[in-house]
């Protein structure tokens, strides 16, 4: 597994990270047993990198993390969320009282003394425009609560907006080849500053893993089914906005464009990596063969400049147009 250098610190982290949402059991039904041994699954690949939020499953994927951590030995760094809690709910939680209880609600539920790194859960443009939230932040930085901070996003504008907090250590978005808007917005900027690039929704909710067809149905209590336009919370984050059935299209076009011996997935993740600007892409698994899987992308090639130069003509032809929500 390979390592880039990730916050303030620059500490190494490995190139593929893990998502939790689904082993919090927001979505769709991982049960403990198995949601464990995708965590161990994971760091015996190499991944030293865990993205996880207060809210996913409500503390059950910090719970998780925490007791994982107690069995672990070695280095893990774990980015968590806060912003989201139903309690206070919007916008109690973002007062200085909320921010500091949700930090050490997650500090209880991981074990551990020092947060590695915190992000604002897309919270609203207002909130964080007007900054008082980043403030609060750095002061839990000085208490020794929380060792780096960030802000997880889900427009450019957002992105930029945060881009000029002082301390900020990262930005999280939603990076594929079916939102490729980062690239030509935002990297350059977050390179100069040295703001690390969590790439999250890596793999459009599975539309880019080449398996989901038109008549791919979804439990009830999973995002793809209620949320797939919008319903409950941003639509982007659900098939990247792209209206499903479009989006599988789209999937089966890109397709012809893989490399052989290449699976439209192994394409999409490696065609993420291949940003310098991204410090870890967080793929999500609900089984350990998929982590399996991710963490291979590291040692495969980088893709050539020409495909990714048609990859590009592909997003600009045929796929943007179709992107919904704040981008």
């Amino acid at each position: 597994m390979k390592k880039r250098s990730f916050g303030t610190n620059r500490t190494f982290v490995s190139e593929v990270g893990l998502g939790t949402w689904q082993i919090g059991g927001s979505w769709g039904n991982v049960e403990e047993k198995t949601a464990m041994q995708i965590l161990h699954t994971a760091v015996d690949g190499g991944i030293s990198f865990f993205d996880t939020a207060d809210v996913y499953g409500d503390g059950r994927s910090e719970k998780f993390i925490g007791k994982f951590l107690k069995e672990f030995s070695g280095d893990i760094f774990v980015a968590t969320k806060l912003g989201r809690n139903q309690n206070p709910g919007w916008p109690g939680n973002f007062t200085p009282e909320a921010i500091v209880k949700h930090t050490e609600d997650s500090l209880s539920r991981l074990g551990v003394e020092r947060l590695d790194l915190i992000q604002l859960h897309c919270i609203p443009l207002e909130v964080m425009a007007d900054g008082a939230v980043f403030d609060v932040l750095r002061d839990l930085k000085r208490q020794g609560k929380i060792a780096d901070f960030g802000a997880s996003v889900e427009s450019m504008e957002e992105a930029l907006l945060c881009l000029e907090q002082e301390g900020l250590a990262s930005l999280q978005v939603i990076f594929n080849i079916f939102r490729q808007k980062p690239i030509f917005e935002l990297f350059e900027q977050a390179k100069a500053k040295q703001v690390s690039i969590i790439a999250r929704v890596p793999l459009a909710s599975g539309l880019l893993s080449g398996k989901m067809g038109r008549n791919t149905t979804f439990g009830e209590t999973d995002h793809r089914n209620f949320n797939r336009d919008g319903a409950a919370f941003n639509v982007g984050e659900t098939f990247a906005g792209i209206p499903f059935e479009k989006g599988g299209e789209l999937a089966q076009e890109l397709a012809a464009l893989k490399p052989e011996g290449m699976t439209l997935a192994q394409m999409a993740l490696r065609w993420i990596l291949d940003h310098d600007a991204v410090s870890v892409v967080i793929p999500g698994a609900s089984r350990p063969s998929q982590v399996t899987d991710n963490v291979a992308i590291s040692e495969l090639p980088p893709l050539s400049a020409d495909l990714h130069k048609r990859i590009e003509q592909f997003y600009q032809e045929k796929v943007a147009a179709f992107i919904r929500g704040p981008y």
